[in-house]
């Protein structure tokens, strides 16, 4: 036998129950008077690290529910600059159907200033035109064929635009409608 393996049996029976070296005064073994101080460190310890735990949570939680409600409002109110924006057109267009005897040429100002109005708006909330100019190549990811017709130019260009198309931010609010040149066989 190994005196350092702890599987082992002791070499002798000093630590034995009955004998009374390892035992204290009143029946108690010695360890166990010893663990009285470590169960009460452990316990301690558990209690502190317990509590750390809830307040940890508690406020992951908080965080948690703050964050939703910020996203909440971001929801809400993220199209107010962009409303904001579109209200002069809207006073524009009401400012011209108010002029009953409007000449056609004070309607058609009127039209061409509420455009630049328009476009103002969109354009300061990154809402960009897509038209793209005939012999473009053609861009499947902000143009729509409509039709592929024969043309004297290179196949797979944009041949005509039929309605423009709009970018928010690089991203397709709406595909710029195109027809196409056929390819060559």
């Amino acid at each position: 036998m190994n005196a350092n393996d702890p599987t082992s049996p002791p070499a002798n029976d000093e630590t034995a129950p009955g004998n009374g070296s390892a035992a204290s005064g009143n029946g108690t073994p010695a360890s166990a008077s010893a663990q009285a101080p470590a169960t009460a460190d452990l316990e301690t310890r558990h209690a502190e690290l317990s509590d750390a735990y809830l307040r940890a949570k508690a406020e992951a939680e908080n965080v948690r529910r703050r964050a939703e409600e910020e996203v909440g409002k971001a929801r809400k109110f993220a199209v107010e600059s962009f409303a904001e924006s579109l209200l002069p057109v809207r006073d524009s267009l009401e400012a011209a159907i108010a002029i009953p005897a409007a000449s056609p040429e004070q309607l058609l100002e009127g039209v061409h200033a509420t455009l630049r109005q328009l476009t103002t708006a969109l354009e300061r909330n990154k809402v960009v035109e897509v038209n793209p100019p005939a012999g473009a190549k053609f861009d499947p990811h902000q143009h729509q064929a409509i039709s592929v017709v024969p043309a004297a130019q290179d196949p797979n260009t944009v041949v005509a635009v039929l309605q423009k198309g709009y970018t928010i931010a690089d991203r397709v609010l709406r595909p710029a409608l195109v027809t196409v040149s056929a390819s060559t066989a």
